[in-house]
């Protein structure tokens, strides 16, 4: 039975997307190493990051951009990202099993919510590490692009670097207007 994983990074963050990945492993060409991203070095992550993609049956990373986040709500916009990373994986899993503890509606398939499954269940792992990395490498290249914020560093987190960089600099078309410190910042 194929079994996908399911799990997103940057729900927190004030800018940029909210990233999900869909994993689906294969049991005869296994990855050591599998944990929470958040429990993993930045070296360990890129080092499995590229690892998942060889070795894994199908695998897939989509996003709810910033905009999705402000019109629909993080909540949705997550979701909406995690039903993207299922309906283009190249194997249709026949079960899908997710970060949490709610299933995003619309997928047809059979759902399971496991709150802690990033640390205890392999497929979620590798979808967390997928997801994580991505949306990282995101985070850098916003960084490039605005380099007075420290986007690579604090990664769009509400940090006092973040804070004092909006202050400073206003804010950015990435940031996600819907959130109460960037309204704040907008005298919305």
């Amino acid at each position: 039975m194929f079994v996908a994983g399911v799990d997103e990074a940057g729900r927190g963050p004030l800018v940029g997307s909210v990233v999900a990945a869909a994993v689906i492993l294969d049991p005869n060409n296994p990855i050591e190493g599998l944990n929470d991203s958040k429990k993993l070095t930045e070296k360990k992550r890129e080092k499995l990051f590229l690892e998942i993609q060889e070795k894994a049956l199908a695998w897939s990373i989509a996003e709810a951009t910033h905009a999705e986040i402000d019109e629909f709500n993080i909540l949705q916009a997550t979701f909406l990202a995690m039903r993207r990373a299922v309906e283009t994986l190249k194997i249709q899993p026949e079960k899908v099993i997710i970060d949490g503890n709610q299933i995003p509606k619309g997928i047809e398939i059979d759902c399971e919510a496991i709150i802690g499954g990033d640390a205890t269940h392999a497929e979620i792992s590798a979808a967390s590490i997928l997801a994580k990395v991505t949306r990282d490498h995101q985070m850098k290249a916003l960084d490039l692009e605005y380099p007075d914020f420290g986007f690579a560093k604090h990664k769009g987190y509400p940090t006092k670097a973040h804070f004092e960089a909006i202050a400073l600099h206003g804010v950015i078309d990435q940031h996600r207007r819907s959130y109460a410190p960037i309204k704040k910042a907008l005298g919305l």
